[in-house]
């Protein structure tokens, strides 16, 4: 897959397919746009193109402390890749280029830079200035350039619409089982191992405390998980504790894991931590002891929440 990080730098064989959007997560919604435009591309013998933004717009137009990502670019390009995606233009996002117009977007990016043949666009797909552009304004300046539009409509899972607010919604809440759902995989992030207090290890539960590489990708709400933690290209069983371990009155949010059957020393380490789903809440206990006992009967259930994974 090709990466092109600047619009007059985009080159295809052909006139390709192509999709517009941020994509935070790449859940099941954005797959099933995703799977249109390479198979439509297939069928035009041509390329599948996805046209993205980096930063993400809410870096830029909203405060810093109220973005909250579901992904780091990295991410969401292996995403588009292993769907089968040719070429993504990733198109710096600032303030100049969030107050073009949306007819200039179409000309100068999907027009002159991309020359597409065919745009395929989400049941929600707002662009340009103010999110002025939609559906009807590509289908219009389609005719006038020669390519044609197709939207796709929203995808649900049971009573509930997939969208990327409603998964960070539901990771607030400690419900990673229903993120998943809608994202089509476990939600994770990538951490560098760091030096704890070694509380866990004194009492028979080493952790890996985690430092997410992005200061923006999303935590889940407080408690403990059953997760998978992938080091060295290998994948373990884990239990995962987010939040201030009332128990030792800690002043900081932690993200510990205990690997299971693991005894390796990775500080330093970059892994990948994967959220299962939530076992209970973070809470104060009476001593060290009494924390003990709760994190045996912890690593029972995680243990049959993974199950077979």
């Amino acid at each position: 897959m090709r990466i092109y990080h600047h619009p007059a730098d985009f080159f295809s064989p052909c006139r390709p397919v192509a999709t517009v959007g941020v994509f935070d997560g790449v859940h099941l919604g954005h797959m099933e746009i995703i799977y249109h435009l390479v198979n439509s591309a297939r069928e035009k013998q041509c390329e599948a193109v996805v046209v993205t933004f980096e930063p993400h717009p809410r870096l830029v137009l909203a405060t810093a402390g109220e973005v909250k990502l579901l992904q780091t670019l990295e991410e969401k390009l292996r995403r588009f890749e292993l769907a089968g995606v040719d070429a993504v233009l990733v198109i710096p996002f600032d303030l100049d280029f969030a107050n073009i117009s949306p007819e200039e977007f179409i000309e100068s990016i999907l027009v002159n830079s991309v020359k597409v043949s065919h745009v395929i666009t989400g049941y929600d797909h707002f662009f340009g200035q103010a999110r002025q552009g939609n559906y009807d304004l590509l289908s219009v300046l389609g005719s006038k350039y020669n390519f044609s539009v197709s939207e796709l409509p929203q995808v649900a899972i049971g009573d509930y619409a997939i969208s990327s607010s409603a998964i960070r919604s539901a990771l607030l809440d400690g419900d990673v089982a229903k993120a998943a759902k809608m994202l089509g995989y476990f939600y994770k992030f990538n951490g560098l191992v760091v030096k704890g207090n070694k509380i866990g290890r004194n009492i028979g539960y080493p952790t890996a405390n985690l430092e997410p590489e992005s200061k923006f990708k999303l935590i889940p709400a407080q408690g403990v998980y059953a997760s998978l933690v992938s080091v060295h290209g290998l994948v373990y069983k884990g239990m995962t504790n987010i939040g201030f371990r009332p128990t030792i009155d800690a002043e900081h949010l932690t993200i510990e894991t205990n690997i299971f059957d693991f005894e390796e020393d990775i500080y330093g380490m970059d892994i990948e931590l994967s959220f299962v789903e939530r076992i209970r809440n973070e809470k104060k206990f009476a001593s060290l002891g009494d924390l003990q006992l709760q994190l045996a009967e912890d690593g029972k259930m995680a243990l049959r929440l993974l199950g077979s994974l």
